[in-house]
């Protein structure tokens, strides 16, 4: 079954992508150019939305309003424990073998004294999370970000992070749980735990819903190629307001 759902996966990314390349055809001189597929985006967007609307945010809220927030903390520890080994991956990948020691450093320790990751020991001495995925590392081997894409409940994305979710979805350790239905009450928790942490952030969007949340997701994304070193449109400075975004 898991075999199925990384099928799927790739199902959806390659007739979302056969489907925008067919609309291409159509042009648009107004679009954005980092967003040629606008359009066809949006109708995604608003499908995602309703999605969101009316199953997911609701879910959201009331794991929210049952967890105590230092019970939720944990569990957002835990899985980001388990997204360290995807990101050392990543680091050897992208030749940081720095970084690689302290995912293998902050695995360790947090999966120890830190309770099976429930606890962020290691960020408290001093050894800091820096996620990152298949779609940094195309970045980092000098592949372009292409179209921006809007995927069916993925949400935003470009042509090369969308490759990179493929690959992820190959070599997640969600992906190795067994049994198999453990492996989806996993994924689900993660999922409704992360749509929880971003119910706050909800209130900073402002104007075009579409527009705004595709500018933050494509200014994040470089940030996080960056490694943080990215320059803003207004002043130079550092572009931090959308770390935790």
């Amino acid at each position: 079954m898991a075999g199925n759902c990384r099928i799927d996966l790739k199902h959806i990314f390659t007739a979302v992508l056969m489907a925008l390349l067919c609309s291409a055809a159509l042009g648009n001189d107004d679009a954005d150019p980092r967003d040629p597929f606008e359009s066809w985006n949006r109708k995604i967007f608003a499908f995602n939305d309703v999605a969101d609307r009316y199953v997911l945010k609701p879910v959201a809220k009331g794991y929210q309003y049952v967890t105590p927030n230092g019970v939720e903390q944990s569990i957002g520890n835990f899985f980001n424990n388990i997204g360290e080994v995807q990101s050392m991956g990543n680091d050897v990948l992208q030749g940081k073998p720095r970084n690689a020691m302290v995912d293998v450093a902050r695995f360790i320790i947090n999966s120890t004294v830190g309770v099976l990751g429930l606890f962020d020991v290691a960020g408290h001495i001093g050894l800091p999370r820096e996620p990152e995925d298949f779609g940094q590392t195309l970045a980092v081997w000098g592949v372009g970000s292409g179209p921006y894409l809007v995927l069916p409940l993925f949400g935003p994305s470009t042509l090369r992070d969308g490759t990179g979710l493929a690959v992820d979805s190959f070599t997640s350790v969600e992906g190795a749980i067994d049994p198999e239905r453990a492996r989806y009450y996993m994924k689900g928790l993660d999922i409704v735990d992360t749509r929880a942490s971003l119910l706050s952030s909800e209130e900073l969007i402002s104007g075009d819903r579409y527009g705004f949340l595709r500018d933050a997701y494509l200014q994040r994304r470089q940030f996080l190629i960056n490694d943080g070193e990215m320059e803003d449109s207004f002043g130079g400075e550092d572009f931090e307001s959308f770390e935790e975004f």
